[in-house]
């Protein structure tokens, strides 16, 4: 795979889980949610039409299996999937599961109150989880 530049916003508000093919899943530093980042390895792609039609499939390929693993490790009500890119270009898209009496349930996550980082080995336990999953 050839190297591409992770938007600065990404790599300072994520933490690298693993590359799991055409994208490096990442992990949001916030405690809140289990809040997975899908991160297509491209430089210059904002949006999903960007991307060859077979990438777009893998995209939406590993978008499954990783909101799959996020239900079935979390037990969450919902999984939610978006990919915005208002603020950041790079093209990722947001996979987050909820459940009722979460932070902020049922509106919506982003802007919501200030971020609590993971601590390591929590983080650790979720990550092993997920890709013990997918």
């Amino acid at each position: 795979m050839p190297a591409f530049d992770l938007d600065e916003r990404l790599a300072r508000d994520s933490l690298l889980v693993a590359p799991i093919g055409l994208c490096q899943l990442r992990l949001l530093n916030d405690r809140r949610w289990p809040w997975l980042v899908l991160v297509p390895q491209r430089d210059g792609i904002s949006e999903v039409f960007d991307l060859t039609p077979l990438d777009q499939v893998m995209l939406s390929f590993e978008t499954n299996l990783v909101a799959t693993a996020l239900k079935k490790v979390t037990g969450a009500t919902k999984i939610n999937i978006g990919a915005l890119g208002n603020i950041v270009r790079q093209l990722h898209v947001h996979v987050i599961a909820r459940n009722e009496g979460d932070a902020n349930w049922p509106g919506p996550v982003w802007g919501y109150g200030t971020a609590e980082p993971w601590q390591t080995a929590d983080r650790e336990k979720l990550a092993a989880q997920i890709l013990e999953n997918i």
